[in-house]
Formats: C-alpha cells, sequence, structure tokens
C-alpha cells in the first residue's frame, strides 16, 4: 500500500480563455491578426479565415465578434438557424464553413448579408476555393473571398500555447519544462533531460489542439500523486 498522499482530481470544466489580451501573437498569426484589428476597414464585407486546427481561428473570430457585436453561429446549425436574426447586429462569424449543414441555407446567408451591408468572417481548415460546394452560385461567391491565413504554430509560439493552456486550467509550469528542445544529437545523449515541447513535437505534431491535451491530460491524472512528471508545481 502506498505510502504517499493522493490528492483527488476533481472533474472541473475549466474555460479556455478567448480574450484579446490572451492572444499569442507570432509570425505565424501576424497577418491574420493585423487583418481582425483593422475592422471594420477591411478590404470586403465577407472574408475567410483558414488555417489548421489549433491555429487560434476560433480566438481571432471570437476577438473580432467581440469588437463588432457578431453573432457566431457553426456551418452545420445553418439549416436550423434563423438567418435575419443571425445577421440582426450586421456581423456574423461562421465556424467551420467549409462544411454547412444545408448549401442552400448558406447560399440564402450569402445573399443576405450582401443585401445588407453586413459583415461575415467565415472560418475553416481549407481555403473556399476547395469547398466541397455544389451550387454555381456558392461556389463563385465562395472563390472571391479575400483569405487570410493562419500558420500551425511554431517552436516559440508551441511554448506559449502550452503555458497558456496550462494557465487556463490554473496550472503553473516550472519554466525547464517547456523550454525549446535541443538538437536530437544532443537529446539522445540525455534522454532524461526532454522537455515538455520535444515530446509534444515529436507525439502531436505543432497542432495547438493537441497541444491542449496535454493540460487537460495531466490536470486529470498527475495529480493524483505528488511526484509530477517534467517538474510541474501545483
Amino acid at each position: 500500500m502506498s505510502s504517499h498522499p493522493r490528492q483527488l482530481a476533481l472533474a472541473l470544466d475549466h474555460g479556455e480563455s478567448f480574450a484579446r489580451e490572451d492572444f499569442l501573437s507570432g509570425p505565424c498569426n501576424a497577418g491574420a491578426l493585423a487583418l481582425i484589428d483593422s475592422w471594420p476597414d477591411w478590404p470586403a464585407r465577407a472574408l475567410a479565415l483558414v488555417g489548421p486546427e489549433g491555429a487560434g481561428k476560433t480566438h481571432l473570430a471570437t476577438i473580432w465578434a467581440a469588437a463588432a457585436g457578431a453573432r457566431v453561429v457553426s456551418a452545420h446549425a445553418l439549416g436550423t438557424t434563423n438567418v435575419p436574426a443571425a445577421l440582426a447586429t450586421g456581423a456574423l462569424v461562421i465556424e467551420d464553413a467549409a462544411a454547412p449543414g444545408d448549401e442552400r441555407a448558406l447560399f440564402h446567408l450569402l445573399n443576405l448579408a450582401r443585401e445588407e451591408g453586413a459583415f461575415l468572417l467565415l472560418t475553416a481548415r481549407t481555403a473556399p476555393a476547395i469547398w466541397p460546394m455544389s451550387i454555381p452560385d456558392v461556389v463563385s461567391r465562395l472563390r472571391a473571398l479575400p483569405v487570410v491565413t493562419l500558420q500551425a504554430p511554431d517552436d516559440v509560439m508551441l511554448r506559449g500555447l502550452i503555458v497558456k493552456l496550462a494557465s487556463d486550467r490554473q496550472l503553473m509550469l516550472d519554466e525547464n519544462v517547456v523550454n525549446i528542445s535541443p538538437p536530437i544529437s544532443s537529446v539522445r545523449s540525455r534522454r532524461r533531460a526532454r522537455p515538455l515541447c520535444f515530446w509534444m513535437k515529436r507525439r502531436c505534431g505543432r497542432a495547438g489542439r493537441r497541444a491542449g491535451r496535454w493540460p487537460r491530460n495531466c490536470s486529470a491524472s498527475q495529480f493524483r500523486t505528488p511526484r509530477l512528471a517534467g517538474g510541474l508545481l501545483i
């Protein structure tokens, strides 16, 4: 029987902060952030915000929604959405726009937004030119959208992202845990010294969404023992 005291890991909901001051800016998202901040001086009333999962699309869309008073809808729910009501504030975010649940509802929304001069921000992982649409007018409208692209987080961004996601869950990390990994040759000679970012890139790639799994999983399992991996502090 273990003599170490056990801590109870409570299944509490920890919301991620999407505040403007909590957005991590860097070369991978500078263009997109500048465009969001430039509203309403956009090159067009409707824009597409494109990038891989975890790159910051939802965070940027939330920042813009707060500034513009925009409502947020999922493209999957367009078929059951009251389109005039969704556009009532003159600004709307459509998330996961590459896969609308009802293409005709999207067509109706695009037409009404144009008639009313409303602002639209459509988010997706891929560019509108390759979205699987069948209505010719929808295809042409989407292909005409200006596109701003987010890149996957680089090493520095990944490091900051891990710290932010942990902070959202009220976890404090030792600085050495998230230091950028040394060259592979030196890592092999010091296997026990591999920092967290090394394992994140090796096992999960650079996707920000996958980085988010670490503090979530850690808070659920690592808290059960006082010997925490990698210098995690409570």
